[in-house]
């Protein structure tokens, strides 16, 4: 079930921002939003040159817009704690994260630099650890955190004998649980901070589809060119009835700094694939309380072993 809601932002005017896979689509858009509404903003990229067009874009269409790069690969939990030791130093408390970086679907099963399944341990451990560092200063700020998930966590669920599908891999399968994995890591995280008194709120968001890169050629992965389904969302939002890139980040940036969100909600499309934000009913898939618990301490073994 989908609810209007209202899309007004909150003023963000010294407020931290910290958005990841801002270098390009949704991530670049959020961005933008949340410098609109005030936010300095911080944007963590693996490839700096991109960032910074990104940056430089986001500051000639908003006037006085502070923004920055930071270097992150959410592949290599060396390069999330350099970022997490970096902005520990700094010491400035963080108001809204928004986890927004993502893979999908490489040709073949491939590793992190830490031997763990790419989408596994791009799209969700990557962000487990990077938010687990972050937790002090988002506790200072009193963060708004938004974990970005997909209509692929729609159904499938955690292979919880072989999270890393070491034995009979299926690349959707392995991306539909990463997606998964990242929206029962945001129900947790808010329910750990409720029950600690973090200040935290932490909200899921999903995009519908939109022509993003994510099914895009993508050398550095092993896909050479766009994939079909690439061309399908394209065409489709040719005709109105995929999202564009403005409209699919509108979710995330509404549950970031929405006047009215709160904390363990879901936002995304009206339409499954599109249209205007709205608040939804939580996936079947999400509702398991003793499933984010559990996922909670299989991320802690994965990422401490």
């Amino acid at each position: 079930m989908a609810r209007k809601i209202s899309t007004e932002l909150l003023d963000s005017t010294g407020k931290l921002a910290v958005v990841t896979g801002a270098s390009d689509g949704i991530g670049s858009v959020i961005a933008t939003r949340l410098a609109a509404a005030g936010a300095e903003v911080l944007l963590p990229v693996r490839n700096s040159a991109k960032g910074e067009r990104v940056a430089e874009r986001i500051r000639a269409t908003v006037p006085g817009a502070n923004v920055s790069i930071r270097t992150l690969d959410l592949s290599s939990l060396k390069s999330v704690a350099a970022l997490v030791d970096e902005l520990t130093v700094e010491a400035r408390p963080i108001h809204i994260l928004v986890n927004n970086a993502g893979v999908m679907q490489p040709p073949s099963r491939q590793v992190t630099h830490d031997g763990l399944e790419l989408q596994m341990g791009t799209n969700h451990l990557g962000h487990f650890a990077l938010t687990r560092g972050l937790l002090p200063l988002l506790r200072d700020g009193g963060a708004r955190v938004t974990n970005q998930t997909s209509i692929a966590a729609r159904s499938g669920g955690i292979n919880w004998d072989d999270a890393n599908w070491e034995r009979s891999y299926d690349v959707g399968k392995a991306y539909s649980q990463s997606k998964i994995a990242v929206a029962l890591f945001a129900r947790e995280l808010d329910a750990r901070s409720k029950q600690g008194g973090w200040g935290i709120t932490s909200n899921i968001a999903h995009p519908g589809v939109s022509p993003t890169n994510l099914l895009a050629a993508q050398p550095g992965m092993g896909r050479d060119r766009d994939t079909l389904a690439r061309k399908v969302v394209d065409a489709l939002a040719r005709v109105g009835i995929a999202g564009s890139v403005d409209s699919a980040a509108m979710p995330a940036v509404v549950a970031a700094a929405g006047v009215a969100a709160q904390g363990d909600e879901f936002y995304g499309p009206s339409r499954v694939v599109g249209g205007p934000a709205a608040l939804l009913s939580m996936w079947k898939t999400m509702t398991k309380v003793d499933d984010a618990r559990r996922l909670w301490d299989l991320s802690e073994n994965l990422l401490d072993r």
